[in-house]
């Protein structure tokens, strides 16, 4: 039995709804990603994130995979490479909302947003605190980079610069999940981050980030990447996939397994 959305008849999805089964929504964008990733290097990710999350909740808990969203906003400085398509924050907001609001509608009480691309993340808050106050419901949101950050810690090879725009753990990630489009022929360090900080994560992973400042206005990139790909694996992209399941598989079997505490009180 599938366990993807667009499979399901309204009989079948209203079996789904008996069964309280919990939705998964990728959310993804396209952009440019350096010289040797493909545009759709978050969308692919979020993805391929999805289908593993959903085949390792699935003999346990009833579970159905929403379309991954494939677009959304990106800042105008991405822009000077072709390839980035943007989606204006509120337009992708009112989107998102309005795709949510729909299930929760339907009657879904569980509802998780997996949040692939660091521009969504403000505005994804927002909707989940509107989704609250509109359908009086609560959604989860994860992200495989949060969720594999330490096991990627001890593992990665870059030990200095930003890591996440097509440096080491997208790049790794996309040789394990898609190595046909990926081009390490074209992969440089030449925009590794030079820039470090207690206060800002310059430097990627290896500490916790404490303010919020953009990464795009802290050094140029000349060819739309920061970090040092040339290190990046296929054994690290699984690691890092395997992380990012097995820590959200665990987050999400105790979000849905968990009821609303005031409603069984009876209060």
């Amino acid at each position: 039995m599938s366990y993807q959305f667009r499979d399901q008849s309204w009989p079948m999805l209203k079996e789904h709804l008996e069964k309280d089964s919990l939705l998964i929504l990728p959310i993804g964008t396209t952009e440019e990603h350096g010289l040797h990733l493909p545009v759709d290097t978050d969308a692919r990710i979020a993805e391929a994130y999805g289908h593993s999350l959903a085949q390792a909740l699935a003999p346990e808990i009833p579970v159905l995979l929403l379309d991954t969203i494939r677009y959304g906003y990106s800042m105008q400085i991405m822009r000077q490479w072709p390839g980035t398509i943007v989606v204006r924050s509120r337009v992708f907001m009112d989107m998102v909302f309005d795709v949510c609001r729909s299930v929760l509608d339907m009657g879904f009480t569980k509802l998780a947003l997996l949040d692939c691309h660091g521009h969504h993340s403000g505005p994804l808050n927002t909707i989940s605190r509107e989704l609250c106050d509109a359908c009086d419901k609560a959604i989860a949101i994860i992200s495989p980079a949060a969720l594999s950050r330490d096991e990627y810690v001890a593992i990665r090879k870059s030990k200095q610069g930003g890591s996440i725009h097509a440096g080491e753990w997208e790049t790794s990630l996309i040789l394990h999940i898609s190595p046909e489009v990926v081009d390490m022929s074209k992969a440089t360090d030449m925009d590794i981050m030079r820039y470090h900080s207690e206060f800002v994560a310059g430097d990627g992973f290896s500490g916790r980030q404490r303010v919020v400042w953009s990464t795009w206005y802290l050094q140029s990139s000349t060819t739309g990447a920061y970090g040092d790909p040339t290190v990046a694996t296929a054994e690290t992209g699984k690691l890092i996939l395997d992380a990012a399941t097995a820590n959200g598989t665990r987050f999400l079997r105790e979000f849905w397994q968990k009821k609303d505490m005031v409603t069984l009180a009876g209060l």
